[in-house]
Order: structure tokens, then sequence, then C-alpha cells
């Protein structure tokens, strides 16, 4: 489950910077709005997974309705993401 998490959060994490720093660009800017589509579902189905295998997560793991609002605003947060990978996930770290 720590390794599903995880490539849920660092996917989502890369979904949510490209979305918003490649495909909202093209779409304002340069009038080229297919990629912003692909990415936005990509990055929609992501989150999603993200917050259900952080509930399940931390159900399993018995951590703290606290623990687990850290972990939904890190999916809100531009980087957010792998910062809560590398404090809350990686087992080395």
């Amino acid at each position: 489950m720590l390794k599903l998490f995880r490539a849920t959060a660092i996917l989502e994490g890369i979904s949510y910077l490209l979305l918003f720093g490649m495909t909202m660009p093209l779409k304002h800017w340069a009038d080229i709005p297919e990629p912003n589509k692909v990415v936005g579902m990509a990055h929609g189905v992501l989150f999603i997974l993200y917050v259900v295998v952080a509930v399940v997560f931390c159900w399993e793991h018995k951590w703290s309705i606290k623990r687990f609002i850290v972990l939904f605003i890190a999916s809100l947060l531009p980087f957010g993401t792998f910062y809560a990978d590398k404090k809350y996930l990686d087992p080395l770290g």
C-alpha cells in the first residue's frame, strides 16, 4: 500500500504541475486547449485516486485525522505531494 500511495502522490503532483505550468498557459495564451483537456482529466482521476488511497492508507496505519488533513491539503498545493511524500511516506526519511 505504501508503494501505491507514494506512486499516486508523485504522479498527482506531476500532473498538477503539468496542468498549471504547461497546459493552462497553452490554453489561455496560445489558444491550444487540447492538452489541457487530456492532462486535466488525468489530473482529476489522479487527484481522486490520491484522496481515496490516502483515506485507506491512514485507516490501515491508524493515522490521525490531522495527518490525513495534512495529506489532503498537500494535494491542493503546488509541490505539496512531493513534500508529503518526503515528510510522511518516505521510509528512509
